[in-house]
């Protein structure tokens, strides 16, 4: 028997991948990924270990805990100076960015300003979590994008301009959005957060890094100061040659010069970015010299309206939605892939901003879906984009000293404060610095690091990773992540029926072909007993991404005096895929952060089809392999 244990804790964790930001390595699927040391954190090592050694290790990050840990509500008030001094610098970050998220949305820039306003008013009394940062978000602005674009079409016809096209598509998105909150909020009363495991990790890698291609190619034509008749992927590339010749090269320089020197400051360990990320600094930068030095025309500059919280403002509407049968199939299409995606990229950014919390505090997913449906719909009643947390605003938030959700409030009222009074300012911004921004946070999702790191997992994750990219920006978000799923099913079919064709050769019985397809999905927890603090689970059935939230469901509701938690593999598991193995170890850190014991009973009848820690493991006997199998690789 083998049991894998952690022998020490720490607060570094697995989540699925978000964007990242300088100084903060995002915690991706597959990988595990560490904060860097800040002041008050002390290094520690982990080892996973079984009877015959160390399994892996990672030097990580572990601050120390507070003897009080700051809490919502009207308890939080105490903690308003650091809220408040947080709040101004997560406002310098959030203009820019909700700017830049708008336009690349197709949206007015006021339409980001406004939503980022709704989240910070309304998520302090909403609850779900502590210093994370809510907004619109760039993983959203492609298919917010592509509701505008396939709901103008519904409404007034594929021969109308691309003008009229935007300006009727906005209003009905706004429904698309208002209804996508309500299901969101009525699946959180049913606490379906954890049926977010159900998506490989792999497909998610895919989606965020078509999403970061996605955001990249729509910066082009703000780069080159021209308007593009192309709203697709692929059509905006071909249709770059034909503006070459009449782009605005002084908007063309400040833009890549913006991209160059952000690309720069990300890479220098600059005190001052301390204080403000690269962002910021290129924000201020671009806008002064294009001021003082450039000669911009207002077409390519930022244009808030007078008055911009009464004239600057779409409603949604809801009467011409409902009373044209066209924009119906689209309408709910919008919905669905809204809801899919905002709900996916909300659970994986708060688990990876708890493992930044200082304080070691614990979001509640559903509340959090709740929160966030809440927020949506009144965004959407205002105007305003999809709300979900930034990783960035809240990797800011921490870093400022952020200590509650009143921080969120803060950044509202400075947010306000700007839009009201600072309008002029906001006006002098050319639409090339913010391209600049939304190009830098599109490399970072879809960069060769990535691509890699999937390789490195297993080719067959790579297969995943690689045909949602291609599917997603050749038709949609939601194409992309329905293929990149129907794909994971059928390889996980295929290391199912190679498991127990060669499981045959040693007398097993092999299971029908329905038998193993329906298996996929049922609870792979067969017998549970509880004896002196030890909860047994015997596993029987495949553990994968389609079945593994039953074994989420065990593990967070254990009985009250467990002490050890033991996972007993027995021969009927055929395969652990990636998400599953990349889930056991992150509870493995979690219950020994709670000063439990996860314990792999059996481990070792699995063979990895990859040295990364994390790969698919086949479960066969020794005798199959002429010679030892791959190691499992140190952290890294």
């Amino acid at each position: 028997m083998t049991c894998l244990n952690v022998e020490s804790g720490f607060s570094g964790s697995l989540s699925t991948r978000i964007p990242e930001w300088s100084g903060c390595d995002r915690a991706r699927s597959g990988s595990f990924a560490w904060v860097p040391a800040t002041p008050g954190v002390s290094d520690v090592s982990t080892v996973i270990t079984t009877p015959n050694g160390p399994l892996a290790s990672a030097a990580i990050s572990s601050a120390t805990a507070a003897t009080e840990k700051p809490q919502n509500g009207i308890a939080g008030l105490k903690h308003w100076k650091f809220d408040l001094r947080s709040g101004l610098m997560v406002a310098m970050i959030s203009l820019p960015f909700s700017m830049g998220i708008a336009i690349t949305s197709g949206a007015p820039p006021v339409c980001g300003i406004t939503s980022a306003i709704i989240a910070g008013f309304l998520l302090p009394f909403l609850g779900g979590s502590y210093v994370t940062i809510s907004g619109p978000a760039a993983g959203l602005a492609p298919a917010i994008y592509t509701g505008i674009v396939m709901l103008g079409t519904a409404y007034v016809g594929n021969d109308a301009p691309r003008d009229e096209v935007m300006q009727a598509g906005y209003p009905l998105v706004l429904v698309a959005i208002c209804l996508a909150g309500a299901l969101q909020v009525a699946l959180a009363k049913f606490k379906v957060a954890r049926l977010s495991a159900i998506f490989p990790a792999a497909a998610i890698e895919g989606m965020l890094a078509s999403i970061g291609l996605m955001i990249i190619v729509k910066q082009i034509p703000l780069l080159m100061g021209e308007t593009f008749e192309a709203h697709e992927f692929w059509e905006i590339i071909a249709e770059i040659p034909h503006h070459v010749a009449t782009m605005n090269w002084q908007v063309f320089g400040l833009g890549s010069a913006c991209i160059v020197l952000l690309f720069l400051l990300a890479s220098l360990p600059w005190r001052g970015l301390k204080l403000m990320p690269p962002a910021v600094w290129i924000f201020v930068i671009g806008t002064v010299v294009a001021q003082f030095c450039l000669n911009i025309g207002s077409q390519n500059l930022i244009t808030i309206p007078e008055s911009p919280l009464k004239h600057g403002i779409e409603l949604p509407h809801f009467r011409e939605a409902l009373a044209t049968p066209q924009t119906w199939l689209p309408l709910s299409y919008i919905m669905i892939m809204l809801l899919l995606i905002d709900g996916t990229e909300s659970l994986a950014t708060i688990m990876a901003v708890d493992k930044l919390d200082p304080f070691h505090r614990r979001s509640d997913p559903d509340r959090t879906l709740q929160a966030m449906g809440v927020s949506n719909v009144a965004s959407s009643l205002m105007g305003g984009l999809t709300i979900i947390p930034g990783i960035v605003k809240s990797t800011a938030n921490i870093m400022g000293g952020g200590r509650t959700q009143w921080a969120n409030f803060y950044n509202a009222c400075f947010l306000m404060l700007m839009l009201i009074f600072g309008r002029d300012l906001i006006n002098m911004v050319p639409k090339a610095v913010l391209a600049s921004i939304l190009v830098f946070v599109g490399f970072k999702l879809c960069r060769p690091k990535v691509w890699k790191h999937v390789a490195e997992i297993g080719m067959e994750q790579f297969a995943i990773f690689s045909v949602t990219v291609l599917v997603t920006v050749t038709t949609d978000l939601l194409i992309g992540i329905i293929v990149g799923v129907c794909l994971k099913l059928l390889l996980n079919l295929w290391y199912v029926g190679l498991s127990h064709r060669l499981s045959s050769n040693q007398g097993r019985p092999v299971p029908a072909h329905h038998t193993r397809f329906f298996d996929l999905f049922r609870n792979p927890v067969g017998e549970r007993s509880l004896n002196n603090g030890v909860y047994d689970l015997s596993l029987v059935r495949p553990l994968v991404c389609f079945n593994l939230f039953h074994v989420i469901r065990e593990l967070q509701e254990l009985p009250p005096e467990t002490r050890t938690v033991r996972l007993r593999f027995t021969p009927l598991v055929s395969v652990v895929d990636h998400t599953t193995a990349e889930t056991l170890f992150h509870y493995i850190r979690e219950y020994d952060s709670k000063e439990l014991k996860l314990e792999l009973v059996n481990w070792e009848q699995f063979r990895p089809l990859s040295s990364h820690p994390s790969a698919i493991q086949l479960g066969l006997s020794g005798e199959l392999f002429e010679s030892e199998p791959p190691r499992v690789a140190p952290l890294q």
